[in-house]
């Protein structure tokens, strides 16, 4: 098994146990269910930067980028920093996260949030919405056309942006339906971990306008961004920059302030 099959395999695991824990109905019934979502994809539409920030400690590629950081001090560091929104891992075993960090950055920020997690049932989606995520992702490499379309308009039911993950054509062709507010290309092959802004490139004349375009892993420098906007991106996904520095949120803000600069 390549690591992604070993992180859904752990998934499908953990997802039955939590529903066997807490029903959907309490998840409906949770004070933030009733909350007005904001649109990530609205924000990045109308950005001049488009960064995504990320909260994430650890990875599968890189066992610690940093652990002793307050979740809340890196939402508020990043929504003064100016960011369009934040990405917040929510699995545990392999990236350190907790749907209670979640929770933490909605109560200190009023961020667009994503919930960055292996969705693989309706359920992880109400509980995207109950902890006060605004975006879901969902990852083509680990779902069926199918799938995609279900979840994705439950989402939309929801109020909920859906960021939709590819990482070659075939990935992109299953995935292009309206239920989509955003593409995201992963420059990052999950099967062996490599990183090509390449990627971004080659699958940006496939994507059509009506979505937001989204480059995600790889992206360390306003040189990375630069080169990619040509290709019509208006977001890109930022984690292990600013989080492996002690102040992610005075990093995003340098990073900004020299990204409009130019």
């Amino acid at each position: 098994m390549n690591i992604l099959d070993k992180i859904i395999h752990d998934k499908r695991k953990e997802v039955e146990l939590r529903k066997s824990l807490i029903p959907t109905n309490q998840l409906e019934h949770s004070i933030l269910f009733e909350r007005a979502t904001i649109s990530l994809a609205t924000q990045l539409r109308q950005s001049t930067s488009g960064i995504i920030a990320e909260h994430k400690r650890r990875s599968p590629s890189k066992a610690t980028i940093n652990q002793n950081l307050n979740v809340q001090d890196v939402a508020i560091g990043y929504e003064n920093a100016g960011v369009c929104g934040m990405s917040v891992l929510t699995d545990a075993k392999y990236f350190g996260g907790s749907l209670d960090d979640l929770l933490l950055t909605r109560a200190s920020s009023n961020l667009p949030l994503l919930r960055k997690e292996f969705i693989i049932d309706e359920y992880q989606i109400l509980e995207a919405k109950a902890y006060g995520a605004d975006v879901i992702l969902l990852i083509a490499a680990v779902l069926s056309s199918e799938e995609i379309k279900r979840f994705s308009e439950f989402a939309k039911s929801l109020n909920l942006d859906v960021l939709l993950e590819v990482h070659n054509e075939e990935e992109l062709q299953k995935s292009l339906r309206p239920s989509i507010d955003m593409l995201g290309v992963n420059n990052r092959n999950l099967k062996t971990f490599e990183v090509s802004l390449d990627t971004s490139k080659t699958l940006s004349s496939y994507i059509p306008d009506d979505f937001v375009k989204v480059s995600e892993s790889g992206i360390s420098s306003i040189e990375a961004i630069k080169e990619l906007q040509p290709f019509g991106y208006k977001g890109f996904l930022i984690g292990e920059n600013f989080m492996k520095t002690n102040a992610p949120g005075e990093n995003a803000a340098k990073f900004i302030k020299d990204l409009t600069a130019l």
